[in-house]
C-alpha cells in the first residue's frame, strides 16, 4: 500500500493525476490505477473530481495525516541505522548554501553513507519550507522565516550572517546614508525572507534610495554592484568573497547591523534518523569563519 500512499500524496500536492504522474515518474493511467486500488483497499472514494482537477473529499482529508504518518514511519524504519543506509535523499537548498557549505556536507555523506543518492532541489526559502512540510523534501537548508515553523518539523540554526553594504570599488562616499543617497540600490528581493529584513532596515532609518534592480541571488547582486549598477545590502556570504582583491567595497553596519539566520529543517529529528543526525553534525562542523569586512560604517 505504500506506493499507493506516495502517489496519493503526490496527487494531493499537485492537484491533477497528470501532474502527479510527472512528479513521481508514472503515466496518468498508472496514477489512476493506483488511486483506484487505494480507494478499493480503504473502501471509500478519496477525491472529488471536477474535470481534470481533483480535490480531497471528507474521507481523503481523514486519510491525509495518516498517510503522512505511515510514510514517515517507513522512513524511520528504513533509516534505523547508518550502517548500510541506502536510498534517495531529497535535499532542498537556497543558492548561497549550494555554493557555500553544501559541497563539504556532501563530502561527508559520500564518505560515511555511500549508498545514499542525494537529489539537490534548488529554490527560495518559502517554497522549500512548504515542500518539506508537504513531504516532498526530506530536508531543506533555508533562511529562517519570520514566523513559527510547523510544530511537527525539526529545525536547527546552522549559521548567522550579518548584512553589509557593498558598493562599486571606486564609489565615492563613506557613510551608508551618502552611498544610498548618491547611488541606486540593487535590492535584495523583498519577497525573500532576507529581503524583508533589508526593507525593514531602510524603513527604520527612513532611507528611500532609488531602486534600479531587484533580484534574489546574492552573487548576482554582487556582480551588478561590481559593474557599477548601484549599491546593495546583502548578507555577508557568497562566492564573490573568495575573489582577491575583493570586487566591491564592503562596509559594516556596526551598531545598526542585522542578521539572517540559516536553518536546516527536516521531517525527522536526529533521534529518529541517523542520516539527519549526520547531516546536522556536518553542517555544524563546516560553519565558516566570518569573512573580514574591509571598511567600518562611518
Amino acid at each position: 500500500m505504500f506506493k499507493e500512499l506516495r502517489t496519493f500524496l503526490a496527487v494531493v500536492h499537485h492537484g491533477t493525476f497528470s501532474a502527479a504522474g510527472s512528479a513521481v515518474g508514472l503515466t496518468q493511467s498508472a496514477v489512476s490505477a493506483q488511486i483506484r486500488k487505494l480507494e478499493s483497499d480503504i473502501g471509500e472514494s478519496l477525491f472529488e473530481r471536477t474535470g481534470r482537477a481533483v480535490r480531497l473529499n471528507a474521507a481523503g482529508r481523514r486519510l491525509l495525516p495518516q498517510a503522512n504518518e505511515m510514510l514517515a514511519l517507513v522512513e524511520r524504519i528504513r533509516h534505523s541505522g547508518a550502517d548500510g543506509l541506502t536510498g534517495e535523499w531529497h535535499l532542498g537548498a537556497i543558492a548561497s548554501l549550494q555554493s557555500g557549505v553544501l559541497p563539504e556536507v556532501l563530502q561527508t555523506l559520500t564518505r560515511d553513507v555511500p549508498g545514499v543518492m542525494t537529489r539537490i532541489v534548488p529554490g527560495v526559502s518559502l517554497a522549500l519550507l512548504d515542500q518539506v512540510d508537504k513531504g516532498d523534501l526530506d530536508m531543506a537548508l533555508i533562511v529562517r522565516p519570520p514566523f513559527a515553523l510547523p510544530a511537527d518539523l525539526h529545525s536547527r540554526v546552522i549559521a548567522r550572517e550579518p548584512f553589509v553594504l557593498i558598493a562599486p570599488p571606486h564609489a565615492e562616499g563613506g557613510t551608508v546614508e551618502s552611498l544610498l543617497e548618491n547611488y541606486p540600490l540593487v535590492l535584495y528581493d523583498r519577497g525573500s525572507f532576507g529581503g524583508r529584513q533589508v526593507v525593514r532596515f531602510l524603513e527604520r532609518r527612513r532611507l528611500r534610495p532609488e531602486i534600479r534592480l531587484e533580484l534574489d541571488e546574492i552573487d548576482a547582486i554582487a556582480r551588478m554592484v561590481e559593474c557599477g549598477l548601484g549599491v546593495a545590502l546583502i548578507p555577508l556570504t557568497g562566492l564573490w568573497q573568495r575573489q582577491q582583491p575583493l570586487p566591491v567595497r564592503v562596509i559594516s553596519l556596526e551598531e545598526q547591523s542585522f542578521h539572517r539566520e540559516l536553518i536546516m529543517v527536516s521531517r525527522l529529528s536526529p533521534d529518529q534518523s541517523p542520516l539527519v543526525a549526520l547531516i546536522e553534525e556536518a553542517l555544524v562542523d563546516t560553519q565558516s569563519t566570518p569573512f573580514p569586512i574591509n571598511e567600518p560604517m562611518q
